[in-house]
């Protein structure tokens, strides 16, 4: 616990069924959980609010904290207390089962909550206290039924265990108190998508349990990397693929809401919603470990809600491809460690962010070029955004951070929109297309964009490519300038970039802060940690630059410094202090894309070259 009672963010375990997540902290409680989706308001939320937030206790009387680990390669928690004459084993996961009968490999949520505890040897009190606080805490459930199971008047919420465990008490809590002997197992199973529930057998419990675990285990054999970093780059894996959202298969960026990128500051966001800026990196890292379909399902969502959008591509959605996020501040939540604001929805939605052209061209040419799968309507959208980019390179806009002030020319932004005429010239050519749609006025704008970055973006005096045009100042952005092929990893201008950015960003000898907060004068008024995405994007760029063995150590030291079970937030401090919401997909991507490249050591292009050197090879590794 930090110094408000708080668990380390780092510390919290994540489950998921691909619809919405709940985190479980090390004293056995989930603190954390929204209903029914992953961007609703939560109804345990005991993460922002430690006294009236609502969490889902569990506890072995005269036992410390539990032993916890993940049982087998999914999301299934297990978690192990001894006391001095009993062991009781519990695993907790949010249930899933294969989507159909098909080979496709797909996630589907059963709606259920689970946690089978069950006594191993000696004899042991179980305690349990169900305190459901939904619309982030407004207000406390009325529970009615009986028989073993109880369903809330409102609230969607519904709870069935043993018919003579279950009370409720005065404030709308259910608890149950249960004496395990040897071999006795207590099954609790809430159901969170509406209904009055049905009563759930220790029997029917197990046997979720058991298609959870396979469900899982056959999602995760379906790839074959056996390269560097094979364990992270699996968990990772399965980060991901819980993060994405069954019904629409869009990829949220994380499951959380305001958790500080600094303690007690105001750079609280929330992130429940899908990025643009994932998508490239999405596509490669998936399609290279053999999820087909996931990422199929992902880029027809992208596509087709960019399609409707009128005007500038926002650069964020909603899970449903809104782009309507608004942002509201929840006064009444004093947040994780006293951060404050805590805020729902996001304004972000509302910028303008040039760099989302590229990572949306360039995802679509990836998935193309492997599988060959891209419709015509999706091609026809891929045109009008390089065309669109053509006309609109020359301007500013919020920049990848979203920095809340006045628009600049970013230099990170001008490189996407290079990226994007790059890949789209590159759809075209290998479609056969570059007599049907006007290639050469791409080429031409892509060709002046070039000189431009060359020009404005690389200031000789600092001896790096600075944030934007004109100023002094670095950002880890710019790491892409080699992963995207616009210069070679061993030009000087690029190795005297990891150069300066390591010198005036890098911290504890692998980790990079992403800017210096106010020299961008990024309108906040508080330090941050360093960014884990920029510092994996660190590994990736020494491994374009022939420095291996050093882009090897970095990435050791990043892996160490994972939460307990293998997992990362968004930021972190030097002391491994996870800073930020948790788990954040841009991290995890990025672990995967420095894995792979380190597997890749002597490529020029690595993983953004991967697609092109399989064309046509159906995803597989």
């Amino acid at each position: 616990m930090n110094g408000n009672g708080c668990p380390p963010i780092g510390e919290y375990v994540f489950l998921s069924d691909c619809h919405t997540c709940a985190l479980v902290g090390p004293d056995g409680a989930v603190d954390w959980m929204c209903a029914p989706q992953f961007d609703s308001p939560s109804v345990f939320g005991r993460l922002l609010d430690r006294g009236g937030g609502g969490a889902w206790e569990l506890s072995v009387a005269d036992a410390g904290a539990p032993e916890r680990d993940y049982a087998g390669a999914g999301l299934v928690l297990r978690s192990r207390w001894r006391t001095p004459s009993a062991t009781v084993l519990a695993h907790d996961f949010l249930a899933v089962r294969p989507r159909g009968a098909g080979p496709d490999g797909e996630l589907a949520s059963r709606g259920f909550l689970v946690r089978l505890v069950r006594c191993e040897e000696g004899r042991a009190r179980v305690l349990s206290r169900l305190r459901a606080r939904p619309d982030h805490g407004r207000r406390a459930p009325r529970w009615r039924g009986g028989e073993g199971v109880l369903h809330t008047e409102h609230g969607g919420l519904w709870l069935s265990g043993d018919p003579g465990l279950l009370s409720v008490d005065g404030e709308g809590d259910v608890g149950v108190d249960a004496d395990l002997r040897a071999g006795d197992t207590l099954a609790l199973v809430m159901g969170y998508r509406g209904g009055t529930g049905e009563r759930m057998a220790v029997e029917d419990a197990e046997r979720l349990l058991r298609e959870t675990l396979r469900t899982w285990q056959d999602w995760t054999d379906r790839s074959d990397y056996q390269g560097v970093g094979a364990e992270q780059v699996e968990r990772s894996a399965v980060v991901l693929r819980g993060l994405l959202f069954e019904e629409t298969g869009a990829l949220i960026a994380a499951p959380t809401t305001s958790l500080p990128e600094w303690p007690g500051g105001e750079r609280n966001w929330d992130y429940r919603h899908v990025w643009h800026r994932d998508a490239v990196l999405v596509v490669l890292a998936l399609l290279r470990l053999g999820h087909k379909e996931e990422v199929g399902r992902y880029l027809a969502f992208l596509n087709r809600h960019c399609a409707q959008a009128e005007g500038p591509v926002p650069p964020m959605m909603a899970l449903d491809g809104g782009v309507e996020v608004r942002e509201e501040t929840l006064e009444h939540l004093p947040g994780y460690a006293g951060s404050r604001p805590v805020r729902s929805g996001n304004g972000a939605n509302a910028q303008e962010q040039l760099d989302v052209y590229g990572h949306i061209l360039g995802a679509a040419c990836a998935y193309h070029q492997v599988t060959g799968e891209l419709g015509d309507d999706d091609i026809a959208l891929m045109w009008r955004v390089a065309d669109t980019v053509c006309k609109r390179w020359r301007d500013p806009d919020h920049g990848i951070w979203e920095v809340r002030g006045r628009p600049r020319h970013w230099t990170h932004s001008k490189l996407l929109a290079w990226f994007c005429l790059d890949r789209g010239i590159a759809l075209a050519e290998f479609r056969g297309d570059t007599g049907e749609v006007p290639v050469d006025t791409w080429r031409r704008e892509r060709d002046a964009l070039r000189r431009d970055i060359l020009e404005r973006g690389y200031n000789e005096e600092v001896g790096a490519f600075t944030q934007s045009y004109g100023s002094t100042n670095l950002d880890a952005a710019l790491l892409q300038v080699p992963l995207l092929g616009f210069l070679d990893g061993d030009d000087p201008r690029v190795l005297s970039t990891l150069d300066r950015i390591d010198a005036e960003l890098g911290e504890a000898g692998f980790l990079v802060r992403r800017y210096d907060p106010v020299a961008t004068d990024d309108g906040l008024d508080s330090p941050e940690g360093a960014f884990l995405l920029c510092s994996f994007a660190m590994v990736s760029a020494l491994v374009l630059a022939g420095r291996v063995e050093q882009a090897r150590e970095r990435f050791e030291a990043l892996c160490r410094s994972a939460g307990r079970l293998g997992l990362f937030a968004e930021e972190m401090t030097a002391d491994g202090t996870m800073l930020g919401n948790y788990p954040q997909a841009f991290t995890h991507l990025a672990l995967i894309e420095a894995a792979m490249n380190l597997e890749e050591t002597g490529r020029r292009d690595a993983l953004h070259g991967w697609a092109g050197r399989h064309a046509g090879a159906g995803g597989g590794g």
